[in-house]
């Protein structure tokens, strides 16, 4: 595979006899491109299939008079050979100016149509976060919030986490796992990629800087809301002048899919299923820079990704069941499911420290919307195969959940131990501190 990716080949066609549809749909998932916007995607379109037809003929115009050139030279017609010459030039010339338009005219059509967002599923709750639908809940009764379960306050006390050097060293937000926690976090790791290879899928360990148009190409774009204009959100990496634009991926997602750009996958080839490891972009450890997660990620034929989607959610959930907190599946409404998702679902566990669900993990069907970007077909059908992504484990926030339903106090509010599930065990280091801190339940 080359180093440099084809371009984006969007379904220009499909928006143009669909812009009743693109439009509501784009109103109902709060994108950013207007109605206007969409119309003018349509007549670019047209405008440019208009302009390359005529550079098309002006193409073969130039290829029979290229010819004529030669069978006039053999015939020794000065004349005529003069004459066709000079109708070289001119061919030139307008040849030259049609290609400039045409590819002004592709990148202001690609920059604007990308805005654009996937198409939605008929099921898919229409509205914000609120308007989502409880799907299934899941393991324990939730147990009563309280302050004294906050994981911060955990945390500080067994001297599980140091904020106060990673605000130090880095900023804040930043922080160190330190003791338990540090295991905690190898042993979640482990536990989760032996659950994704047990149900067939790769483990991959990914790169954590990628090439910016990767990133683009995945609709991985995050930017500050309450910038103006919205700023980005990505780490930059510096390699120097000769290089080529670097970002820190974010998710595993981003380099999994990398993997699979300009490829065309035979009959027979899919799905391919990958599980990747990788470090992403208030208080505690719930929003953080910088956390470790296990990636999902999967590449079906077209009328696949809808069981896959099922298969995915069916071990996010069997690994959450076995960590033994409550936890409940929610189908995503339109305003939350970005660019790219078709449909998403979120996995919540109750964190009574916090007094809350919290977001655990997600799951996307981006249909073919990221392969339009990646230029990823299947050859058989020469159509564009379908990607979902999914979250195994972000670390942290698992963390935090066995953290918050797992300690135990005594009468006067004192930790006593922290009840951790017996799958983690197997894949516990033993530190030797003599702490006891652990009880496997």
């Amino acid at each position: 595979m080359s180093a440099a990716l084809r371009g984006p080949r969007l379904k220009y066609e499909d928006i143009s006899n669909n812009v009743v549809y693109k439009t509501s749909n784009a109103i109902n998932r709060k994108a950013t491109i207007s109605a206007d916007g969409i119309q003018c995607v349509v007549r670019d379109w047209k405008i440019c299939k208009e302009l390359t037809s005529k550079l098309n003929i002006k193409r073969n115009l130039r290829s029979l008079n290229g010819d004529n050139i030669q069978r006039y030279i053999k015939e020794k017609n000065k004349e005529a050979h003069a004459a066709a010459i000079e109708e070289a030039k001119q061919l030139k010339a307008e040849i030259t100016q049609l290609e400039i338009k045409v590819a002004e005219l592709e990148r202001g059509l690609l920059d604007l149509a990308l805005q654009i967002p996937n198409d939605t599923h008929s099921q898919s709750p229409l509205g914000p976060e609120s308007a989502a639908v409880t799907l299934s809940t899941h393991g324990p009764p939730p147990i009563p919030a309280s302050p004294s379960r906050d994981h911060y306050a955990i945390c500080q006390a067994l001297q599980l986490v140091d904020f106060q050097s990673g605000t130090n060293v880095t900023g804040t937000s930043w922080y160190y796992l330190k003791n338990e926690a540090a295991l905690l976090e190898l042993a979640l790791t482990n536990f989760s990629i032996s659950m994704a290879v047990k149900h067939g899928f790769t483990p991959v360990l990914t790169p954590d800087v990628v090439r910016a148009d990767i990133a683009n190409r995945c609709g991985f774009q995050p930017r500050d809301p309450l910038s103006d204009p919205p700023k980005s959100q990505m780490y930059q990496v510096d390699a120097g002048p000769s290089a080529p634009d670097l970002v820190l991926s974010g998710t595993s997602e981003i380099p999994l899919g990398g993997m699979c750009a300009n490829r065309i996958y035979a009959a027979g080839a899919l799905p391919l299923k990958l599980a990747g490891a990788s470090g992403v972009d208030t208080r505690g450890l719930y929003r953080v820079h910088q956390f470790s997660k296990v990636e999902l990620f999967a590449v079906t034929e077209i009328d696949a990704s809808e069981q896959m989607m099922e298969e995915m959610k069916n071990l996010q959930v069997a690994i959450y069941s076995a960590l033994g907190f409550p936890f409940r599946v929610l189908d995503m409404p339109t305003e939350e499911l970005g660019a790219t998702a078709y449909r998403k679902y979120d996995m919540e566990a109750w964190m009574p420290g916090r007094g809350n669900w919290g977001e655990i993990s997600s799951l996307s069907n981006c249909t073919d919307y990221q392969a339009q970007i990646r230029s990823r077909r299947q050859s058989h059908d020469n159509l564009y195969a379908h990607t979902l992504n999914g979250t195994a484990a972000a670390i942290p926030r698992l963390i935090v959940a066995l953290l918050e339903n797992g300690t135990k106090f005594d009468a006067d509010n004192n930790i006593i131990v922290i009840e951790l599930p017996n799958v983690l065990r197997p894949f516990w280091l033993d530190n030797g501190s003599g702490r006891n801190l652990i009880s496997w339940v």
